[in-house]
């Protein structure tokens, strides 16, 4: 092994050269380290449980059948890769991924304005705002929103509804303004509401789904290569996306990581909130270390965590609440229901509350309430902490603006996409924009994999680049969500068309 002194000069690509640090050492690895290290991996979940168990993985298995769960065990599997990778370079430079990605040619300006882009036509429409709305004028109502009239093609109650969604994202807003550091706010926020969900969920299988139901929805995960006839592509392609995240969210994973300190995260700053926060300064340029077996060593307890963090709390939990959702979908609702206006959990409310308990239509709502709230917060923090980390990283002109604080940038995005929130949720139903937002995902997917490959294969030293099935595995992604894309592309082209 070369000395500190002997090693090669660092590649850095097509942004300023990285600075030099040292590793900061981890806590010993241990249980009860653990529940301080860790924490990312829960604010992905929460953001990832939203749409996918809520909406459209349910739909997809009332319309389709439980053997299409396969999608959701390979997505979750190669997604979980994909934000390994993604950790991977921001354990070693502390530069979220997408800085990363900006170093490659033809450089950040194009990269920069290209993922601008793709963030703000992803994640641009809180798809997931009119839900919790739902669920909200449901519990105070007492009663399913009115079906929509044939000719108005509006509810009774849409005012009522809409005048709901604009406070769940002006509620949004606010959250996201305190906590010292917006990532320590989401993550405390994130844990809680992963709590009620999974004790709701849990309990309510338990009591009341028959066991045959449990082993053939089980069973469905593993029915590799079933394939369902006249399946609708937008929403296949929306299910293989948000059985996991989706597209910028697995990106952003980086970003948190960076913020809560792990790795070379710890040296180079974090984005503050608006309210509590103490002086912080983030770096516009990564901050690496020389190899050393010191250092190997450092690195090692520091992977060990993110595995813990991404395999045994996102993946798995992600696994656990498409599975539960979908298992109590299939033991109440009718085959070829349509999901598609008011959610499996709403539905599942109403029947648990008619058959059982009444209590049970409050619980339930609440429960779909934290689910989507969850992805509708997260949603908004990946949007504008995305843009604002590649703008940041991307341009001097950015960063000398507002006296150089990129909290001020942050929340000026955020104000802006809220104005544009409040405008941008009439432009379709909830499931209509949720199904847009997974085709975008799959397009994200389909091109960040391949960057992934070539960033950490060409700016991490050999001693730190991924092991070649884990190199596989991403040109797997790449070519498994290109194609669910194109399918989808292809069909609202043709939508469009007619």
């Amino acid at each position: 092994m070369l000395s500190a002194t002997d090693q090669p000069k660092q590649n850095s690509g097509m942004l300023p050269p990285f600075e030099t640090a040292e590793l900061p050492e981890p806590l010993p690895f241990s249980i009860r380290n653990m529940f301080k290290v860790i924490g990312p991996g829960a604010i992905l979940l929460a953001a990832s449980i939203g749409g996918g168990e809520w909406l459209v993985g349910p739909a997809t298995v009332i319309k389709y059948g439980a053997g299409v769960l396969w999608i959701a065990t390979v997505a979750i599997v190669l997604q979980a890769i994909f934000n390994l990778e993604a950790i991977r370079y921001t354990l070693y430079t502390g530069e979220p991924a997408i800085s990363g990605i900006m170093r490659l040619r033809p450089g950040c300006r194009f990269w920069g304005g290209a993922y601008v882009l793709l963030t703000a036509f992803q994640l641009g429409v809180p798809a997931l705002a009119p839900m919790c709305a739902t669920t909200i004028f449901s519990a105070f109502a007492g009663r399913m929103p009115g079906d929509v009239d044939a000719t108005t093609g509006l509810s009774p109650d849409a005012q009522v509804l809409m005048w709901v969604t604009y406070g769940v994202i002006l509620v949004t807003l606010l959250i996201l303004m305190f906590g010292g550091t917006i990532e320590r706010m989401l993550e405390w926020a994130s844990w809680g509401m992963i709590a009620y969900i999974f004790v709701f969920l849990i309990g309510v299988n338990v009591w009341f789904v028959p066991l045959e139901i449990w082993k053939s929805t089980l069973a469905g995960f593993f029915s590799f290569g079933t394939w369902p006839e006249n399946f609708e592509p937008t929403l296949m392609a929306a299910f293989a996306a948000t059985a996991g995240s989706g597209g910028i969210g697995n990106l952003a994973i980086s970003n948190w990581v960076r913020d809560k300190g792990f790795g070379m995260g710890s040296v180079v700053g974090a984005i503050p909130s608006a309210v509590g926060a103490k002086e912080i300064r983030l770096s516009h340029v990564g901050k690496v270390f020389v190899i050393t077996s010191d250092n190997l060593r450092r690195w090692r307890v520091w992977w060990r965590y993110v595995v813990l963090d991404q395999i045994w709390l996102w993946a798995l939990g992600c696994a656990m609440g498409m599975f539960l959702n979908v298992n109590l979908a299939r033991a109440i609702i009718p085959h070829g229901t349509d999901l598609g206006r008011i959610g499996a959990g709403a539905f599942q409310a109403r029947y648990l509350a008619d058959h059982y308990w009444s209590g049970l239509w409050m619980l339930g709502l609440l429960n779909g309430f934290w689910i989507l709230f969850s992805t509708q917060l997260g949603n908004t923090d990946v949007l504008v902490r995305t843009i604002t980390d590649t703008l940041w990283t991307a341009s001097s002109r950015v960063r000398s603006w507002r006296d150089g604080q990129i909290a001020r940038i942050y929340y000026g995005l955020l104000f802006l996409f809220t104005a544009w929130g409040l405008i941008a949720v009439h432009l379709g139903t909830a499931m209509q924009l949720f199904q847009y937002l997974g085709t975008m995902a799959g397009v994200v997917m389909s091109v960040a994999s391949i960057q992934l490959y070539l960033v950490n294969t060409r700016l991490l030293p050999p001693e730190l680049q991924p092991s070649w099935w884990r190199k596989g595995a991403l040109l797997i992604c790449a070519a498994c969500y290109a194609t669910t894309s194109a399918f989808a592309i292809g069909a609202l082209v043709k939508k469009l068309l007619a």
